[in-house]
């Protein structure tokens, strides 16, 4: 018995000790990029900063609205992209996927998960890039395919690993009793499916969601390597852009002294971007909970 509380006192000591380390590092995280960041904030100034349409070291002008407005649209593209094809295929291998093919279609996607961004990269570079070029002289837009289309449909591609197998676990989740009352009270099977199981799975699947978000918005090397990386307004779905975290990868190697700072500032801003959306869906789901 003494041996069994020790032990247990042991593990609780160092359950305690890891999620201290967690804290820990995120406070970290905030007090070097806070640090770091706001001297430039207030020698650039806030507004000058946020609202700027101009990034040009050599003049000290920075501007970072080109940034924030191309990651949001490459986010906004990668959710449209990736949000309906990720649900209807969680949905598709909780509800229809026969037996035979359910294991190599999970693995499938849980390998998808696993490809490293860069090779992610290159797939887009190879065959992306030059659909999208031969689409856009098609239709008249012109363009070299390194563009805010083909950095969409790239990302739509990351997220959906995240997305399918959050969702699929909620769909699973939800108690058979669900499903069985809607079809004892008339439902079809679809309807059963989607009227009464995927909204009662709601709060797994903006999970789900965020988390694939979160991915769009932080990805880097992928992007990089289909987005065009013009630090301008974008100006077309079939123009090249550049989003916030490929300016800080592209620029720190060789950057000093405000210069350093201001991609520093950066940073700041995509974290505080990252807070916003969870605190966002925090409150989302304390309210829908609440109804």
């Amino acid at each position: 018995m003494k041996s069994n509380a020790w032990t247990e006192k042991f593990m609780q000591g160092v359950f305690f000790i890891a999620a201290c380390a967690s804290v820990l590092a995120v406070a970290l995280i905030c007090v070097f990029l806070f640090a770091n960041g706001l001297p430039a904030l207030s020698e650039i100034g806030f507004a000058d900063f946020l609202t700027g349409t101009m990034w040009k070291p050599k003049n000290d002008i920075y501007g970072i609205l080109p940034m924030i407005v191309g990651s949001i649209y490459v986010t906004i593209g990668a959710i449209i992209v990736g949000v309906p094809i990720g649900i209807l295929t969680s949905v598709f291998m909780a509800f229809y996927c026969p037996k035979q093919i359910y294991k190599p279609l999970k693995t499938a996607t849980e390998l998808l998960a696993g490809i490293p961004s860069v090779v992610y990269g290159f797939f887009g570079l190879v065959v992306l890039v030059p659909i999208i070029r031969d689409l856009g002289r098609s239709l008249g837009f012109g363009g070299n395919g390194s563009s805010m289309l083909t950095a969409s449909l790239l990302l739509g591609m990351m997220i959906l690993p995240t997305i399918i197998g959050l969702t699929e676990s909620s769909l699973r989740a939800v108690p058979q009793q669900y499903y069985e009352g809607a079809v004892a009270l008339g439902a079809t099977h679809e309807r059963s499916i989607f009227r009464v199981v995927l909204p009662a799975a709601k709060s797994g699947t903006i999970a789900a969601i965020v988390l694939g978000v979160g991915r769009a918005i932080g990805e880097t090397m992928a992007v990089i390597m289909v987005a065009g990386n013009q630090a301008r307004m974008p100006q077309g779905i079939f123009r090249g852009i550049r989003t916030l975290t490929a300016n800080i990868v592209i620029e720190m190697g060789y950057a000093t002294d405000l210069h350093r700072e201001a991609l520093i500032a950066t940073g700041v801003v995509l974290f505080v971007f990252i807070l916003i959306i969870n605190f966002l869906v925090a409150f989302l789901n304390r309210r829908n909970s609440h109804e």
